[in-house]
Parts: C-alpha cells; sequence; structure tokens
C-alpha cells in the first residue's frame, strides 16, 4: 500500500481499476456471520441449503461487498474520502471456494452539491464476477474529492 495524491482533476471518466483473485472460504462466512449476527440458515446450515434451489450455503451480501470493496483498496489518497455506495445489488449467490474478481470504472465526475469549487464526487461503478465470469455483484462507489489548490497545503519544509 501507498500514498498516492490525487485531486478531483487528476481522474477521468474510463479509469479503470481491475484486481485479482479472492476465494471465500467458510472461514469467511463464519468470521461474518459471529461479526454481524447474521446465523440465517441460508449461510450457516448445509443440510437445510442442500434442500433449497440453491443446494448449498451462500455467502452474506455484505460480506461480498466488503470483500469486493476492499479488494479495490490500494493506495492512499489523502485527497479523497468514500461518500457512500449506491445502487447495490446482489445478482447472483456466491458459494464457499468461489473466486472474485472486482473491476471498478470511473463513470462520473460530478460537482459537490454546495462546495462546487471545492469537491467534487466520483462515481465509480464496481462489478464483481465469480471464476466462470459471471456477474454477482453491482454496485456505485462514491468518493468525495478535494479539488486542487482550494485546501490549504503545508509550507514547505
Amino acid at each position: 500500500m501507498r500514498t498516492t495524491e490525487r485531486w478531483f482533476e487528476d481522474h477521468e471518466v474510463g479509469e479503470l481499476r481491475e484486481t485479482t483473485g479472492r476465494t471465500i472460504t467458510e472461514a469467511d462466512i463464519v468470521l461474518h456471520a459471529g461479526q454481524t449476527g447474521d446465523f440465517f440458515p441460508h449461510h450457516m446450515d448445509a443440510e437445510w441449503m442442500a434442500t433449497q434451489p440453491a443446494g448449498q450455503r451462500i455467502a452474506h451480501g455484505t460480506l461480498v461487498l466488503s470483500v469486493a470493496v476492499g479488494m479495490t483498496a490500494g493506495d492512499i489518497n489523502p485527497q479523497s474520502m468514500s461518500y457512500g455506495y449506491d445502487r447495490i445489488r446482489f445478482i447472483r449467490p456466491v458459494f464457499i471456494g468461489d473466486t472474485l474478481r472486482v473491476t471498478a470504472e470511473i463513470v462520473a465526475l460530478r460537482p459537490h452539491a454546495t462546495t462546487p469549487d471545492a469537491a467534487g464526487y466520483i462515481d465509480e461503478l464496481v462489478t464483481v464476477r465469480n471464476q466462470r465470469g459471471e456477474t454477482v455483484m453491482v454496485l456505485t462507489h462514491v468518493y468525495l474529492v478535494n479539488r486542487r489548490g482550494v485546501v490549504a497545503e503545508s509550507p514547505a519544509a
């Protein structure tokens, strides 16, 4: 991980990032259930899920969301912060042993609603695919990013 300073003006629509793979394990599901208190049988009861259409336990949607967003977090940008997530959709189930890959593409640059000269929003479309190339989740990650020259910079040493 490294620190890279990028201002709002340094980004362009169409910029694309792709991750390597990450396999979802049973330990991921059990740990996430313990952290969130979501012990629904869809995630925890293999016998019951064997009688359901999916046929096996599925990962929590919030687990897949957390893993996917974490996979895209590579650099620290002091001029940017996560503002939140929009349009989160769980398209297909994720099973134990599935390997996820993530692409993140900038799809919009928008001025801040109240301080457009100081900051802007960057919308990044995040697409999560399994090892078969099937889309399992999509969302828009919204970043709040400072504009160059507005934030006071510290004097040179």
